[in-house]
C-alpha cells in the first residue's frame, strides 16, 4: 500500500489499530447491527488518513511552486539589474523592460 509507504509512520499505526479493533469487534459482536456503526468508525479513520495523505501530497506541490516562483522572481531581479545598466531612464521603456 502507497499509505504505508508514506512519510508519516503514526498513519501506518493508525490503519492498523484501526483494522485490529475492527476485526477485535467483529469477533466479540459478530455480524449485528453494530457492525454497521464499527465498519463507519473504520470508514471515518481511512478517510481522515487519506486526507492527511492528499494534504501531504498538496503541501509539497506547493512548496515545489513556490520554490520555483522564487527562483523566477531572482532570475528576474537581475536581469532587472542588467537592464537598468542599460536604461535611458525613460520610465515608458523601464516598464517595457520589465514586461
Amino acid at each position: 500500500m502507497k499509505v504505508f509507504k508514506s512519510g508519516d509512520p503514526w498513519a501506518s499505526v493508525v490503519i492498523v489499530l484501526t483494522v485490529g479493533l475492527f476485526g477485535l469487534s467483529l469477533a466479540v459482536k459478530g455480524f449485528t447491527h453494530e457492525l454497521l456503526l464499527d465498519a463507519g468508525v473504520f470508514l471515518v479513520s481511512v478517510k481522515l488518513i487519506l486526507m492527511a495523505v492528499k494534504n501531504a501530497a498538496a503541501e509539497q506541490r506547493l512548496e515545489l511552486h513556490l520554490s520555483q516562483i522564487k527562483e523566477l522572481l531572482v532570475a528576474n531581479s537581475s536581469q532587472d539589474v542588467i537592464g537598468e545598466g542599460q536604461s535611458t531612464g525613460n520610465p515608458s521603456s523601464r516598464i517595457r523592460q520589465i514586461c
